[in-house]
């Protein structure tokens, strides 16, 4: 072992009744860098969290890439396409693809007695994903959707349900306008509930042959298909491969095929998302500052308080470089056991919050019920490293305190 560091080691361990004034220090000094890592890590961790719940949840409206007509993008209706059994087997196919299912849309009014309320009513087939609508569901059922048979069952949002004042197991009229109006009869089998004012506010979901018949669409014509990928930081490598194999072409009847990530769908949510990233660069900013200004602090106390030791180490031969490193090895016991303290608090209160969703937010303001939690390790580790790093490199500064320390004038004030 070093020199220094065995020097540095009894420093640490050192248990003095007299130190009042460095051992005051060395808490709040490791408790700075213990706080300041653990704010970082349940910050972290809060804002992937939120992120990763409204990218699911818009995921879970659209698919992670869509293929849709050309003029669907130009249009206020959803223009046919066809997307028949032998195109879906071959998006399937393609590398990073995990799951396509065809869609159809198709606006309309849904009307009681007492009111009435604009919707966009999407049909979807057996091979639909309800997954996400089964995580969302409050009341009543999911139907067993159709893409060749009409049921007339919807599973509307609790948003829509309660301003037509319907409920599970109620009937309800919708009126759909284009060439003639058309009107339908249909069972509320389910409401859901998503937080998201944008689809709840409009999406009403049901077989997909009702919505191909309602707009009068031949079979295998639909308004596209979502795609869901294996892996969402691929997304933008998957869907370069879906835009070859697609874009440009034309299906039967003329019409242009057009592939779209959910980024570009719906860029105000996900630049929206972006800039939660600034807050979270500001965070870690100020707490490694926190860190930085408690450790110099309290290293600088010490050195000071530990003048006479520096004295005499000096007149047994210690040069100023050996002095600088044994100090530089005590701040690092601090930090370690800062870090440590840390990584115990942060991660303790993320997983507390994870596990019983302790603290509550408005989810008419945030989207979410609770403050959602996610863990990044890798992140976790690159940010105790940083803080390490950082740390070590801004306290070699106080260290050179040392030199200025001279022998021969401390020991005539003693």
């Amino acid at each position: 072992m070093r020199f220094e560091l065995s020097i540095a080691r009894r420093l640490y361990g050192y248990r003095d009744a007299q130190r009042r004034i460095s051992r005051p220090a060395t808490t709040i000094a490791m408790w700075g860098v213990a706080v300041g890592l653990a704010v970082m890590i349940v910050s972290v961790c809060v804002i992937l969290g939120f992120k990763a719940e409204i990218r699911q949840k818009v995921v879970g409206f659209g698919g992670d890439i869509q293929v849709i007509n050309y003029e669907s993008l130009y249009s206020a209706e959803s223009q046919p396409i066809v997307m028949d059994e032998l195109l879906v087997h071959r998006l399937q196919r393609l590398p990073g693809i995990r799951h396509v299912q065809p869609f159809c849309m198709k606006t309309g009014m849904l009307k009681t007695e007492d009111a009435f309320k604009g919707i966009a009513l999407r049909g979807v087939g057996e091979e639909y994903d309800t997954t996400f609508l089964a995580a969302h569901l409050v009341e009543g059922r999911l139907p067993r959707f159709s893409s060749d048979t009409t049921r007339h069952e919807v599973v509307l949002s609790g948003l829509i349900a309660r301003e037509l004042g319907l409920k599970v197991g109620e009937k309800v009229y919708a009126y759909f306008f284009s060439e003639n109006v058309k009107a339908r009869r249909f069972t509320v089998a389910g409401i859901y509930e998503t937080h998201m004012r944008e689809f709840d506010n409009s999406l009403v979901f049901t077989d997909l042959d009702a919505v191909r018949r309602l707009a009068g669409w031949d079979v295998g014509q639909c308004s596209g298909a979502e795609l869901r990928v294996d892996d969402f930081a691929q997304l933008d490598a998957t869907a370069l491969r879906v835009i070859n194999m697609v874009n440009r072409t034309q299906d039967i009847y003329g019409a242009t095929y057009s592939a779209h990530t959910i980024r570009e769908l719906y860029p105000g949510i996900f630049s929206w998302l972006s800039v939660l990233d600034t807050n979270v660069y500001v965070i870690l900013a100020l707490m490694l500052a926190l860190s930085l200004f408690t450790m110099t602090s309290g290293l600088l106390i010490i050195i000071l308080e530990r003048t006479n030791f520096i004295a005499v180490m000096k007149s047994l031969g210690a040069s100023n470089g050996q002095l600088r490193r044994i100090f530089l090895y005590f701040a690092l016991f601090i930090v370690g056991r800062g870090l440590l303290y840390g990584n115990i608090l942060g991660i303790g209160l993320a997983l507390l919050q994870q596990q019983t969703g302790l603290v509550h937010l408005d989810p008419a303001t945030y989207y979410v019920r609770a403050v959602p939690i996610q863990f990044s390790w890798s992140l976790i580790l690159a940010m105790n490293v940083a803080t390490l790093l950082l740390t070590t490199l801004v306290l070699t500064i106080p260290t050179y305190l040392v030199a200025r320390i001279h022998p021969a004038r401390v020991m005539r004030f003693e």
